[in-house]
């Protein structure tokens, strides 16, 4: 009897290991492909200095009306200094006006600042490109 208890037991400990390392492999892969989610870039009209794109897909509403947004600027001339630059940046569509609220070379250095200014897009085509489009979408 006591025999064939420890196996019962055995195999009842060994199947709930294997169920939670199923389990924990399942969510590891179910992160990675939320991490991996495909953009989906709109270009806004070019400018001297390069392009700029913004992704559809990483839209979200801010707690106080403005919207949040991943953007990409290409410069027109790439070198190791200018490479791609990708900007999230809070648009206030009201007032348009914007803050980058991270600025980094690839997605996995980012390092968020809510507390940037506003500031003024200045004429700058690029922005305001991307400005007017993305509150035509949020609208």
């Amino acid at each position: 009897m006591i025999n064939s208890k420890n196996k019962v037991n055995s195999i009842f400990f060994r199947n709930i290991i294997n169920l939670i390392l199923c389990i924990i492999v399942f969510f590891c892969i179910s992160i990675k492909k939320s991490e991996a989610l495909p953009h989906e870039w709109v270009e806004v009209p070019k400018s001297e200095y390069g392009e700029q794109l913004w992704d559809r897909k990483s839209i979200k509403r801010n707690e106080d009306g403005s919207v949040r947004v991943l953007s990409k600027f290409i410069p027109k001339t790439k070198s190791e200094i200018t490479k791609d630059i990708l900007y999230t940046m809070d648009i206030n569509c009201f007032e348009k006006s914007f803050r980058d609220v991270d600025v980094s070379i690839n997605e996995a250095n980012s390092n968020f600042n809510d507390l940037a200014n506003w500031q003024d897009p200045n004429g700058d085509k690029l922005i305001l490109g991307v400005i007017g489009q993305v509150c035509r979408v949020e609208n």
